[in-house]
């Protein structure tokens, strides 16, 4: 018997697609709007929460016979308080400049309810094994969603990807390239993410549908 059962491997892959925590729970929406515009800060924010939902839920699933019901929420949030803190010591040690682009986004991952309702929903019902499983099944789906943005929205909004060029050098100040593309500067703004996400969700949710039917 191999290291993962069906069921297992159904905490990790179930919320890569089928239930994805951004695009059929629609949760996390924040972050997907707020630090896409770039490649980096996506898979470093997506990192963040790997690292704060998988530590987490296996936190809160060893304590869940000791944690009293009335307090559990506190509980949790000192749990995710505590995790989000090391990330932001980590990154102002080792990449201050991305801290500074992430800011604050870094501190609202303790209100972000992917983690929150994770907590409640699985951790709190599940040991630590499966708690981890589902912790960074919910944390790849999440990430997916914001590299997928982040790199449509940079490449097309800046014309580079992870600050390297990828459509050429622009040929002027203007940003148009020598096959006539322009870049977009729409791409870099709140509203075309929060439409990348919507074309993202409808896809997902007409596969879905179609697997339903078939």
């Amino acid at each position: 018997m191999g290291l993962l059962s069906k069921k297992d491997l159904k905490l990790i892959t179930d919320p890569l697609a089928d239930n994805n925590p951004v695009t059929i729970q629609v949760l996390g929406i924040c972050s997907a709007l707020a630090i896409t515009a770039e490649l980096e800060a996506s898979i470093v924010m997506s990192v963040a929460v790997l690292f704060v939902l998988g530590i987490g839920n296996v936190v809160i699933s060893l304590m869940r016979n000791i944690i009293p019901s009335k307090i559990r929420i506190i509980v949790q949030l000192i749990v995710v308080a505590t995790l989000v803190i090391i990330v932001d010591l980590v990154l102002k040690a080792y990449a201050y400049q991305l801290s500074k682009t992430l800011s604050v986004f870094v501190g609202l991952i303790i209100t972000n309810c992917i983690i929150m309702g994770r907590f409640e929903a699985f951790a709190l019902a599940n040991g630590p094994w499966k708690s981890f499983l589902d912790g960074i099944g919910n944390a790849f789906g999440y990430g997916l969603l914001l590299i997928i943005v982040g790199f449509f929205r940079e490449l097309l909004g800046s014309g580079t990807l992870l600050g390297f060029e990828v459509l050429g050098n622009p040929i002027d100040k203007t940003g148009v390239y020598a096959f006539r593309y322009e870049n977009n500067g729409f791409m870099l703004l709140a509203p075309m993410a929060l439409i990348t996400v919507g074309i993202i969700i409808w896809i997902q949710r007409s596969r879905n549908t179609a697997l339903i039917e078939d």
